[in-house]
């Protein structure tokens, strides 16, 4: 480690006895200044916490007791990971949100292998979208499961981005409607036209899908028409089928169900039909929450800000986080002035969303100054 370095001349200090609370004391010969060395620990305590954090590991497995580990490390709930900045343009990015309860998501924008950027909202609405959108620069093609807002954000923000629905979420949501065994024979038709989608690869097998849709619409036109009075108001007797073509008319009529054919038509190689690289990073989200449950809402979200930096391309140090990340109070402003702008009282942490200015919380460039 060396010795250290004189705060008054700068030269090298040598030892001198120790303090009565047995610290080492050391005296600088040239000037005659002395002192004791402070070893920040810090930085060993915060790599402590995130394999914790990362880990399967209950606190009572650890190799010291709870309550050490606790006072070594609590104060690191107090960081904000923030995204860096990079500037890197990617062929894809894949757009998908991870809820911590019903009025908190974090939206999440993942390529080719690691994670981009993050934004804390209170719903997937467009401003959240295109908070998120303004971290990275626009990419070629981005998959998506539908979510609301994020459509317009992108018109907006990336205008010439193409947009591919993720076939999977679409088969899902004929699904919800029809259920897995259909007693119509309409609903088990199109059960399964909506499961073939994952069999679509190339323009053929895309016009063939849409042929066969097409015919199921116009075969059971009248059918889908049956209704029935109840209180007095006309009720269409198969609601349910009705929900199921109108959730395929949308993303057929849209043009984002064949992005990645294309794609391929324009640009060669291979491009994605679903969103299932994100959706990856949502399960492994949610078993780190699981393995750790228990925890307020904030140290959720600071959780999942946690995973998504250290799933970033390139993670600064535990020395170089501590250097350079926001704390609390520096956050808390942000909050606070997105309260005063929503006419809120409050302000904290229950202000997030929409109303924070998300430029001034994310890293404008590669490292905050």
């Amino acid at each position: 480690m060396g010795n250290p370095k004189c705060a008054v001349c700068g030269r090298s200090m040598k030892k001198n006895g120790r303090t009565t609370a047995g610290t080492q004391r050391w005296r600088c010969p040239s000037c005659g200044a002395s002192g004791t060395r402070k070893i920040d620990r810090s930085a060993k305590a915060l790599e402590l916490f995130l394999r914790w954090l990362l880990s399967k590991d209950a606190t009572s497995e650890l190799k010291m007791s709870r309550s050490t580990f606790w006072r070594r490390t609590s104060w690191a709930w107090g960081i904000w990971p923030i995204a860096p900045y990079t500037g890197e343009v990617h062929d894809v990015v894949h757009l998908d949100g991870i809820w911590m309860r019903r009025d908190a998501a974090v939206l999440v924008a993942w390529a080719d292998g690691h994670v981009l950027a993050w934004c804390l909202a209170r719903t997937e609405c467009t401003s959240a979208w295109a908070a998120l959108m303004a971290r990275v620069p626009a990419p070629v093609m981005a998959v998506s499961d539908g979510s609301p807002g994020l459509a317009k954000a992108a018109r907006t923000l990336w205008p010439k981005t193409r947009i591919q629905r993720c076939a999977f979420h679409v088969a899902s949501q004929v699904r919800r409607h029809t259920t897995l065994r259909p007693r119509l024979e309409a609903g088990s038709e199109l059960l399964g036209i909506a499961n073939s989608l994952g069999r679509v690869s190339g323009p053929e097998s895309a016009a063939r899908w849409l042929a066969d849709f097409a015919a199921w619409c116009s075969r059971w036109e009248s059918f889908l028409k049956e209704y029935t009075v109840r209180d007095g108001r006309r009720v269409y007797v198969h609601e349910r089928l009705r929900k199921a073509r109108r959730s395929l008319m949308k993303v057929v009529r849209e043009k984002t169900l064949f992005t990645f054919i294309e794609m391929q038509q324009l640009y060669g190689g291979s491009w994605p039909s679903t969103n299932n690289a994100i959706e990856s990073v949502n399960s492994r989200l949610r078993d780190m929450l699981r393995h750790h449950r228990g925890m307020p809402l904030l140290h959720r979200v600071k959780a999942v800000f946690w995973w998504c930096y250290l799933h970033t391309e390139s993670p600064l140090s535990a020395a170089e986080i501590l250097r350079v990340m926001p704390a609390d109070a520096e956050v808390d402003g942000l909050f606070a002035a997105a309260g005063r702008r929503s006419g809120r009282q409050s302000g904290g942490p229950e202000e997030y969303g929409a109303g924070i200015d998300w430029n001034e919380f994310h890293m404008p460039t590669e490292f905050r100054r």
